[in-house]
């Protein structure tokens, strides 16, 4: 996977100029929610406050698009991801799509660098 310094949500990396854009690289997953994930979500909902059990699937779902991206920069010889961004849509009820996507670009360090 790509450096987690490498991927960045700016349009640039301090230090270093983009040489190539190398195009869209995306992660993309379908999740839903279980039976069962979903009573204990209701049962945590009655008292308020985070809601673990959804965290927990947004935030698995959120790592799984990244690696995705990641890998998908790296077999086009990409350096970086930049401009990466998160969406998310409900496709039907408890059917959430998660999208990961960026830029992929090569680089170069400034002088100065010594990269």
């Amino acid at each position: 996977m790509l450096p987690a310094q490498m991927v960045t949500t700016a349009f640039e990396l301090p230090g270093y100029r983009v040489t190539a854009n190398l195009g869209v690289v995306r992660g993309i997953t379908v999740r839903s929610r279980s039976v069962v994930g979903n009573f204990f979500g209701g049962l945590q909902s009655l008292f308020g406050g985070n809601i673990t059990i959804y965290t927990s699937l947004c935030e698995r779902a959120r790592s799984e698009t990244y690696a995705e991206m990641c890998q998908h920069a790296q077999a086009l010889g990409a350096d970086a991801v930049i401009g990466m961004r998160y969406d998310a849509t409900e496709v039907m009820t408890g059917l959430t799509e998660v999208l990961c996507y960026g830029t992929a670009v090569r680089l170069e360090p400034l002088p100065g660098r010594g990269g």
